[in-house]
């Protein structure tokens, strides 16, 4: 039986109706599904809190967009209503959708009805699941697929997370964060690590590690699953699906790796990747640092051979692979310090891009992050991890708590963060005023280094006014 997914009463695939109402329809994934049901031809409408690049891109395609919430938003015509865990169920559109009687479906389960036909690769993990996702599709379009995609973020090439593509592959970036990834059934299933997060949601880490198992019970009879040896948690899903009989591709520094990592070497603001495929050595050079990065790479190499596309050009494919937005995104460079953006919100992610910006330095100027925990639960239960990952930094600011779906904790705040960091106390701040961060970064920062402002939260704009900051500093 498929595990509960919030806000979903069965998240078995429902057919969707001619026309589709989504509720937050600015959202990144969201807009990816109102993409592709535009190609589609399908009517489209919705609603979000406020004006955005995104909902202006959509309303260009011919969806009918409006801001804030209201019943009277919803159309007048029978329509599937699309919802995300982030949709309150007190949502005024929702309310009257439910009165109505309109069928209202999860974000997962409306994207599992769109990948109907077609050969599923869906990506997942606590962390790198928008990387993989995206170096596995920008791979298979470089191998000569034409595949649909729905991705976590916008792909810095074509500026979209979203496209319905003539081939017969659709590749997807499966949420684990509410359990949606239980809504679908992929032919090749990736996952790139299993770590204790999201315990807002399913109450312990053993019912999170619980999902994923439930997951490899979504593979198709002859699927594979495609996963990194070098995790603890992944290893083990690993075999627990041999045991159920799953065929099992494995990637990482392991022996025996079915995809090894030889050898990795930081290459400015890249790197260069020996790594052997079915017992043959190649140079992967990469546009993208850190060596996480370069273990998504062999992730998203052994799906594509999965799905037919050759290693050699799926290799060429990787090495032309240039990001994705809010992964390690530079924003530009003032008064000789680079600035750069990143969505990380998990210990393990922002230690892993904490390592890529050292990476990047090349030893030769200080890392400086400004830090926005997400979600109070979160920052309540990972307060002191968080603390251990922002110590790989040099000099670190950490803001308020982005509380996004969540309201407020008593003592739950940023200083929970701040305090837990292994740094001199001299070289960390709690800014709980989000308008004086960019004066405060831009008062720490020297000529030489580089600043990464990292979280899921609102955090990524302040990019801008850091390096306004900065160029004030460097006039005057």
């Amino acid at each position: 039986m498929a595990r509960e997914v919030k806000g979903v009463t069965d998240p078995d695939v429902t057919p969707l109706a001619e026309r589709v109402h989504l509720i937050g329809i600015g959202g990144a994934g969201m807009s990816g599904i109102a993409r592709i049901l535009l190609a589609r031809g399908a009517a489209v409408s919705g609603s979000d809190a406020k004006d955005s690049r995104v909902v202006l891109a959509l309303r260009a395609l011919g969806a009918d967009v409006a801001v804030g919430h209201d019943p009277a938003h919803l159309p007048a015509a029978p329509a599937t209503v699309v919802i995300s865990s982030a949709i309150r169920a007190s949502n005024p559109e929702l309310v009257a959708a439910r009165e109505r009687g309109l069928p209202v479906v999860h974000r997962a389960e409306a994207l599992a009805a769109l990948t109907g036909g077609r050969r599923l690769a869906a990506v997942t993990g606590t962390a790198g699941k928008t990387s993989t996702t995206s170096m596995l599709t920008v791979a298979l379009q470089h191998s000569g697929f034409d595949p649909s995609f729905a991705i976590g973020g916008d792909l810095a090439a074509s500026g979209s997370g979203a496209h319905e593509g003539t081939g017969d592959v659709f590749v997807v970036e499966a949420d684990e964060s509410d359990a949606s990834f239980l809504a679908f059934s992929p032919e090749v299933a990736v996952v790139t690590n299993v770590e204790a997060d999201h315990l807002d949601h399913y109450g312990s880490a053993e019912a999170y590690v619980a999902a994923f198992s439930d997951f490899l019970g979504r593979i198709v009879p002859g699927g594979v699953l495609v996963t990194c040896v070098d995790d603890l948690g992944a290893a083990a899903l690993a075999r627990v699906a041999q045991q159920r009989g799953i065929r099992v591709r494995r990637y990482g520094r392991a022996g025996g790796a079915d995809a090894q990592l030889l050898e990795f070497r930081p290459d400015g603001a890249g790197s260069r990747v020996v790594l052997r495929h079915d017992g043959v050595e190649h140079l992967l050079r990469l546009g993208v640092p850190g060596e996480h990065m370069a273990l998504n790479a062999l992730g998203a190499l052994l799906a594509g051979v999965e799905l037919g596309a050759g290693p050699k050009v799926l290799l060429e494919g990787l090495a032309a692979f240039d990001g994705v937005r809010r992964r390690f995104e530079f924003r530009g460079r003032a008064a000789g310090v680079a600035v750069y953006d990143d969505y990380a919100h998990h210990p393990s992610k922002v230690a892993a891009q904490l390592r890529a910006a050292r990476d990047v330095t090349g030893g030769q100027g200080r890392v400086v992050v400004a830090f926005q925990p997400h979600l109070y639960s979160r920052t309540r239960q990972f307060a002191h991890a968080f603390g251990a990952a922002l110590g790989l930094a040099d000099e670190v600011i950490v803001l308020e708590v982005y509380g996004a779906r969540e309201d407020p904790e008593p003592g739950v705040s940023g200083a929970l963060v701040a305090d837990a960091v292994a740094l001199p106390r001299e070289h960390v701040r709690y800014v709980p005023r989000w308008a004086d961060v960019p004066a405060v970064v831009a008062e720490v920062a020297v000529p030489g280094d580089l600043v990464i402002t990292m979280g899921a939260g609102d955090v990524t704009v302040l990019a801008p006014e850091i390096l306004l900051e900065l160029e004030k500093r460097e006039q005057g």
